[in-house]
C-alpha cells in the first residue's frame, strides 16, 4: 500500500491541519484555563468546523458525519492529533461512542442519544474501571445490576469515567448474569447523569492535569429496562468491539503529537546556540533527530498497517495491540527528547511541551497497559505457529 497521504485525502488533511495550526493551538492557553472563556472559545471553534465542512469527518455518513473511510480518517486523524483539543473542536471526540450506539443502540435510544451525539449536543461517557479492580482483567467487575420489575437497579463504584462531569449518559459495564461464564455475565446499561443516586464523587487529576476523569458511585441507581443496550450478557463483547478501534484512534493522534514535538525540537536545534555553535551542529543532538525520525516513522507505518487491516474486515487484534505499545513508547520517547533539547525551557508552560509529556505517559496504561497487549500479541503470534501454521510477514 502507498504511506503516503492519498491524492483524494490530501484537500481536506490539508484543511485540517491549517485550522489546527492556524485556530485551535493559538486557542490552546485559553482552553487550558478552563471557565466561561473556554467554553466560548470552543464553542466557537465548533461553529467554524461545522461552516467550513470538518466537523465529524470520521462519523458514518447517515448519521450526519463527513463518512470518511476508516483508512483515510487516519491521514486526517494524525493532524487532528496536533493538539488535546482537536477531538473537541472537530466533532470526534464522541465516535467511538456513535460507532457503539450505531451498531447496537435502540431506535429509542437512538433518537435520544446518538443524533444528538453526532451534531455534538451533548457529550457521552463510558464506564467499564473500578478502583478495586485491576482493569487489565475487565472480567472481575464488581459493579451490578439487576431486573426489578421493568428497571435495572445498578449498585456499584466506578472511575476514570472521562468526561461524566459535562455528559449526558454514561455507558456502564455491569454484571447483569449471575453464574454465566466470565465473558457473558456481563451488559451495557445507558444511565442519564441527572438519574438519581448516580453521584460523582471527584474528578481525579491524572499527573496534575484536571481531565474529568470522573469517581462515580451507583446507589440504587434506577433505570428503564429499555437501558440496556445490545442484548443480555453481550456487555464484554460490546466494549472489546469499542476498545479496538478507540486504541487506533489513539495512535493515529499520537502521530500528531509526535509530529509538533518533532517539530518543535528541530526548531529549536536550529534556533539555539551553545559554545559557539546552533545546537543542529552538535552530534548528539543529531542523534535525538535519528531516533525520533525512526520512532515516528516505524509507528506510523504500524498504525496504517492496522487500519488497513482494519479496512478489510480483520478484527487486527495483533497489530492494534501491536501499535498501542509501539505508539505510546514512541510519544513519550520523541517528547522527552525535545524537552531535553529546550533545556529548562521545556519543563514550563512556556511551550506545549510539558502538558504532552505527561498525557503521554498515561498513554502506556489508558485502554489496556502496555504488558496485556504485549502478552496478548505474543500468545496470539505463537498460537499460529502452535497450530502449525506461521506468521508470514510478507503476506500478513
Amino acid at each position: 500500500m502507498n504511506f503516503a497521504v492519498p491524492d483524494s485525502v490530501r484537500p481536506v488533511r490539508d484543511a485540517v491541519h491549517a485550522f489546527m495550526t492556524e485556530r485551535v493551538e493559538p486557542a490552546e492557553p485559553v482552553l487550558h484555563e478552563g471557565g466561561p472563556a473556554a467554553a466560548a472559545a470552543l464553542d466557537e471553534l465548533r461553529a467554524q468546523a461545522k461552516k467550513e465542512g470538518l466537523w465529524a469527518l470520521g462519523h458514518p455518513r447517515e448519521l450526519g458525519g463527513g463518512g470518511l473511510p476508516f483508512l483515510d480518517y487516519v491521514y486526517v486523524n494524525e493532524v487532528q492529533g496536533r493538539s488535546e483539543y482537536g477531538q473537541l473542536a472537530l466533532g470526534t471526540y464522541t465516535l467511538q461512542d456513535s460507532l457503539m450506539l450505531h451498531e447496537h443502540a435502540s431506535p429509542e435510544q437512538r433518537e435520544r442519544f446518538l443524533e444528538p451525539l453526532v451534531r455534538g449536543d451533548i457529550s457521552p461517557s463510558f464506564a467499564m474501571t473500578e478502583p478495586g479492580v485491576s482493569s487489565s482483567d475487565p472480567t472481575q467487575i464488581t459493579t451490578s445490576a439487576v431486573l426489578d420489575g421493568g428497571a435495572w437497579v445498578i449498585n456499584g463504584h466506578k472511575w476514570f469515567t472521562t468526561g461524566a462531569s459535562r455528559a449526558a449518559y454514561t455507558t456502564v459495564m455491569c454484571r447483569t448474569e449471575q453464574g454465566a461464564p466470565p465473558h457473558r455475565a456481563f451488559s451495557m446499561i445507558v444511565v442519564p447523569t441527572d438519574t438519581p443516586g448516580y453521584t460523582i464523587v471527584r474528578e481525579t487529576p491524572v499527573l496534575g492535569l484536571d481531565g474529568a476523569h470522573c469517581e462515580v458511585r451507583y446507589d440504587n441507581v434506577r433505570v428503564p429496562a429499555s437501558s440496556l443496550l445490545g442484548e443480555r450478557g453481550q456487555g464484554f463483547v460490546i466494549a472489546q468491539r469499542r476498545l479496538g478501534p478507540g486504541r487506533i484512534f489513539h495512535c493515529m493522534r499520537w502521530l500528531g503529537q509526535a509530529q509538533r514535538a518533532f517539530d518543535l525540537m528541530c526548531g529549536r536545534l536550529h534556533e539555539r546556540t551553545a559554545f559557539g555553535q546552533p545546537l543542529a551542529a552538535k552530534q548528539l543532538m543529531r542523534q535525538h533527530v535519528f531516533d525520533s525520525y525512526t520512532e515516528i516513522q516505524s509507528a506510523r507505518l504500524l498504525t496504517l498497517h492496522a487500519a488497513e487491516a482494519i479496512d478489510r474486515g480483520s478484527e487486527a487484534r495483533v497489530e492494534i495491540g501491536a501499535i498501542k505499545v509501539v505508539g505510546a513508547r514512541m510519544l513519550h520517547n520523541v517528547i522527552d527528547r525535545a524537552i531535553q533539547v529546550y533545556g529548562a525551557a521545556g519543563l514550563t508552560p512556556d511551550t506545549p511541551l510539558d502538558r504532552m509529556y505527561r498525557h503521554a505517559r498515561a498513554g502506556r496504561i489508558y485502554d489496556g497497559p502496555d504488558e496485556v497487549h504485549i502478552d496478548s500479541v505474543g500468545r496470539r503470534i505463537l498460537g499460529e505457529y502452535a497450530a502449525g501454521g506461521s506468521w508470514e510477514f510478507g503476506v500478513r
